[in-house]
Formats: structure tokens, C-alpha cells, sequence
């Protein structure tokens, strides 16, 4: 199986948390996106989840992670063995391609750091309000 194009959310974890300038797993608080190198996974035991249909707010995410940091959505690019399941995937590997969902500022920083979203007009973001 080739590359897919999923989406997913990930967590803005605050200073002093080590890694604090990096996006982290929303169900794993502990795993880091990195920039520079891809997320990986054994699809066997865990993996990198991902949704089939976009997501753009907590209220549309499928399940309660019962996370109070603020979370960012937009799509993921997955390769490598590939777990499709009901509602989405379990993929080896993963690498974010957009940042398009969440509080603006946070959008804006990011995008910056992860070098995605560069240069696009109209690209939507907004604020949680609802939570």
C-alpha cells in the first residue's frame, strides 16, 4: 500500500514539559512529533492512529482523551504497513503534512516549526470555544 492522506489531532503541551515546542500524541502525552524525522510505530501493538474523515475540534473527535492542553488538527501523511480499521488507520510510520484546525497562534507557531501550511491562502483555522 502506497502513502494515504489521514487526519488526526495532536496535543500543545505547555513549558516547563520537556519537549514543550513539539506537537505530542494525543492519547500519549510522552510521544513527540519531530520535525525532521517521521512518527513510527509497531502496528502490531500500537502504530500511529489516524482518522479516515476530517476532524477540526475536540467535539469531533471520536473519543474523550480527557486532555486539557489545547489540541491542533489537520492531516497526516502514513505509510509503511498500514491497519485500516472502521473509522480510520493504524500505520508504521506518519509525518504531518498540514496543521489546518485551532487556536490561530498556536496554528501559526506550529506551522513554523513543522514547515507545513507555508505560503497557503485560506487556510482555515479558528478557536475552541466549546471545548
Amino acid at each position: 500500500m502506497g502513502e494515504i492522506i489521514a487526519y488526526r489531532a495532536w496535543r500543545v503541551i505547555n513549558p516547563p514539559w520537556p519537549w514543550s515546542g513539539r506537537l505530542h500524541s494525543v492519547a500519549v502525552r510522552e510521544y513527540v512529533w519531530h520535525p525532521d524525522k517521521p512518527a513510527s510505530g509497531d502496528v502490531r501493538t500500537h502504530g500511529i492512529y489516524s482518522f479516515r474523515d476530517v476532524i477540526r475540534s475536540k467535539h469531533e473527535y471520536t473519543y474523550d482523551p480527557g486532555v486539557d492542553e489545547p489540541l491542533l488538527f489537520g492531516k497526516v501523511k502514513i505509510w509503511g504497513e498500514i491497519v485500516e480499521h472502521e473509522e480510520g488507520y493504524r500505520s508504521e510510520f506518519g509525518k504531518i503534512a498540514s496543521l489546518d484546525y485551532g487556536d490561530p497562534d498556536l496554528l501559526e507557531k506550529f506551522r513554523k516549526i513543522y514547515r507545513v501550511n507555508q505560503g497557503l491562502p485560506g487556510t482555515l483555522s479558528f478557536k475552541n470555544r466549546a471545548g
